[in-house]
């Protein structure tokens, strides 16, 4: 059966999360992918880790608030292969994937690993590239700008870690600007880099990968979404079709089996703030912001009925995106962004809705001030939390979990897969299933 689709194919999707290093235990008991304990979070309020150009230990750096919209994290971890190495000993090769989205251009460096992959090295920048696309239907020359200074900063790692193994691509912004493709080539011209514009199917399937260890194999329904800048896609799963889940959702399998329908919907928190602002957001505006997605959901929602197929199943949602990591941030009330323990954690829907009413009721100005949103998100945030509104509204269920991890992971998965290289452990004894809640 083919995965269902439904409304136009022309237009939609976005970026999404971040990681590194160190191996993360997955918490369902399944194989988890080699993460870093400290994430690329865009926030140039909160602490940057550099690694010094000699390759030496990284020192920390509190960064002021920067004006010229870039903020990068580089993962300065002791253990990570220095950025003049060639490569790691014993010679495996380097893999790389590139995820060019509407907010952010984001690259992860990786090599197989006893658990599915150790990250070499990565890279991090808000490049705002699709800034004033929708209203336009193009992209500016600020922005472009900006995004050539961080494709040049991948554009070095890449050559230093002498990857030959990669996969590069763009999202919404470069899908729907009118000069999206002559950007791509000029990217081309200059680094060498060969982007791929992802078609939104494609972009789906490869986040649902990403973060398939994630699922619970005790549910029947899963929810996956991906709250990009530019679109947000939302992919339904019918755990039911698989023959093993435990295959499909270590790694083992192919997960694709279980996509029984998707969705790109032409909205992100960027598009979405540029509509109805994101600065001062009240609790009317929000609720417009809330309404107008809830209209784009509805078609589909009308031609596949999950509301009536779901009911009374054991059922989750699945959220990559930079938004559910915030929130659960936020929930947490950590000083610092910590991946560790954001990455796989369970919300209930009363937290989301708490932390939401929490924002709303602050300011521009102390929502930049919070250590998990900082400047370059505090105007997006809430966006972001009007799509996730408009989402737990129609198709209710009573909890979340939060993946740090998305397309760049399925990309790397996939080329590890089809070089025969990706290593899945089976499930470990003595672990079960992480109850609801926070870690």
């Amino acid at each position: 059966m083919t995965p269902e689709k439904s409304g136009s194919d022309a237009s939609d999707a976005a970026g999404l999360p971040q990681k590194s290093d160190d191996e993360i235990p997955d918490t369902t008991g399944f194989s988890a992918l080699s993460l870093s304990s400290e994430s690329e979070r865009d926030d140039s309020d909160r602490q940057l880790y550099k690694r010094n150009d000699n390759g030496s230990k990284p020192f920390v750096n509190r960064a002021s608030p920067r004006g010229d919209g870039r903020d990068e994290r580089r993962e300065p971890h002791a253990n990570l292969v220095s950025s003049l190495a060639i490569k790691p000993p014993g010679g495996e090769q380097i893999y790389g994937a590139l995820d060019l989205g509407t907010n952010n251009c984001r690259l992860l460096l990786a090599r197989p690993s006893r658990r599915g992959f150790r990250v070499v090295d990565a890279f991090s920048r808000i490049i705002r590239l699709g800034e004033g696309v929708s209203r336009t239907g193009h992209l500016s020359d600020l922005a472009m700008n900006r995004t050539m200074e961080a494709l040049k900063v991948c554009a070095g790692k890449l050559h230093r870690h002498n990857v030959t193994r990669t996969r590069l691509v763009a999202t919404q912004a470069c899908r729907v600007a009118a000069n999206g493709p002559d950007f791509v080539a000029k990217v081309k011209d200059s680094f060498d880099l060969d982007i791929e514009i992802l078609t939104p199917e494609l972009e789906a399937h490869l986040a649902v990968a990403g973060c398939a260890t994630l699922i619970d194999p005790s549910t029947d329904y899963v929810l996956v979404f991906d709250i990009g800048g530019g679109s947000s896609e939302i992919i339904w799963l019918d755990l039911t079709r698989l023959g093993t889940r435990q295959d499909a959702l270590s790694g083992r399998g192919d997960v694709d089996d279980a996509i029984v329908a998707w969705e790109s919907l032409p909205v992100g928190v960027v598009t979405l703030a540029e509509r109805f602002g994101g600065r001062d957001v009240t609790a009317e505006s929000f609720a417009a912001m809330s309404e107008a997605v809830t209209k784009l959901l509805l078609p589909f929602e009308a031609k596949h009925n999950f509301r009536e197929r779901t009911a009374g199943k054991p059922v989750h949602f699945l959220g990559t995106s930079g938004t559910v990591t915030t929130i659960a941030g936020v929930m947490l009330g950590l000083d610092r962004y910590d991946r560790k323990r954001v990455d796989g954690i369970w919300l209930g829907t009363h937290d989301i809705e708490n932390v939401t009413t929490e924002l709303l009721a602050r300011s521009y100005d102390e929502r930049v001030l919070q250590p998990c949103i900082g400047r370059e998100r505090a105007d997006l945030v809430l966006a972001g939390c009007a799509i996730l509104d408009a989402i737990m509204k129609l198709w209710p269920a009573d909890r979340l979990r939060v993946a740090d991890r998305g397309l760049r992971e399925g990309i790397l998965m996939r080329m590890m897969m089809e070089d025969g290289v990706w290593r899945s452990s089976r499930r470990r004894r003595g672990r079960g299933k992480r109850g609801k809640g926070a870690r």
